[in-house]
């Protein structure tokens, strides 16, 4: 097991703008974002000042794509969306990698979790597709949770009968995913993947799909190195982005597995840990 990372600023780092950083990747929920969801308001200049210097910045998240591109709208020109928990790339609309999952394995997630409803779990199934993601579940509560990440999701009769590419089937579980929704998917785990992604979420992708694979097809394309890449992290769904850059940052917030497995750490969401890393690292 990796020791633990060593803190941000330490007698061995190097000074402030001394790293050849040329792309920086970062989780948004528990990371970028703040426990009540907020972009921190310095992002902005600090992504104008970023393009200045050349440096690629890169959301990674669980959250689909549609939702990435209007929270960074004003300033999508150019930078690349690791959507779905690295199923779905895409660079000014244009689909740089795309990792779909097989109809039969879909609907047999969906099913595993109408079970999971009749023996009484409070869970939903959302059905991620490359238009929009599928819910049959429509009570507020759940919808409520739905909306935060997924802005084009559409009320079907049956999820397991979607008109689209299904690149991944999200669980929503009112109660803690990492013990009673994952471990119901147990008979998916040899042969796809499954991903606790936050405290009630659960993701089921194909086996070679996850943020990490994302981020390496894209070091691969533009020509950057591990060690021109910064990323930052804070869950299980991190953890293989991690591994892809030299400059690897999990949050004082982190899962501790997410903290084991990073180089360093970085101040936690709440206290704006990334653009205080970034500005330190970069010397900005």
């Amino acid at each position: 097991m990796p020791a633990t990372p060593a803190p941000l600023l330490t007698p061995s780092s190097p000074p402030p703008g001394s790293a050849d950083i040329r792309l920086i990747v970062t989780d948004m929920d528990g990371t970028l974002l703040d426990d009540a969801k907020r972009i921190p308001e310095g992002l902005w200049p600090m992504l104008a000042e970023l393009r200045r210097r050349g440096v690629l910045f890169s959301p990674a998240s669980g959250r689909q794509y549609a939702t990435l591109a209007r929270q960074f709208a004003e300033v999508a020109e150019g930078m690349v969306f690791i959507a779905e928990n690295g199923t779905y790339v895409v660079r000014d609309g244009v689909e740089l990698s795309c990792d779909t999952l097989r109809p039969a394995v879909a609907a047999g997630i969906a099913r595993t979790v109408r079970r999971l409803a009749a023996d009484g779990v409070d869970v939903g199934a959302v059905v991620c597709g490359k238009r929009a993601a599928y819910v049959e579940r429509h009570d507020e509560a759940f919808l409520a949770e739905v909306r935060k990440y997924y802005v084009e999701h559409r009320i079907v009769e049956d999820v397991t009968a979607v008109d689209d590419d299904v690149i991944k089937v999200a669980l929503f579980d009112f109660g803690p995913a990492e013990h009673s929704t994952a471990p119901a998917l147990a008979e998916y785990a040899g042969t796809h993947r499954v991903v606790v992604s936050g405290e009630h979420w659960v993701d089921v992708m194909n086996r070679t799909a996850d943020k990490g694979t994302a981020l390496r097809g894209l070091q691969r394309a533009l020509g950057i190195t591990p060690a021109q890449t910064m990323v930052f992290g804070d869950y299980l769904n991190d953890l293989e982005m991690l591994d892809a850059a030299d400059w690897s940052f999990a949050m004082a917030n982190a899962h501790p597995e997410v903290v084991r497995r990073a180089r360093h750490l970085a101040p936690s969401n709440n206290d704006n840990g990334v653009l205080r890393t970034i500005s330190r690292v970069l010397g900005l």
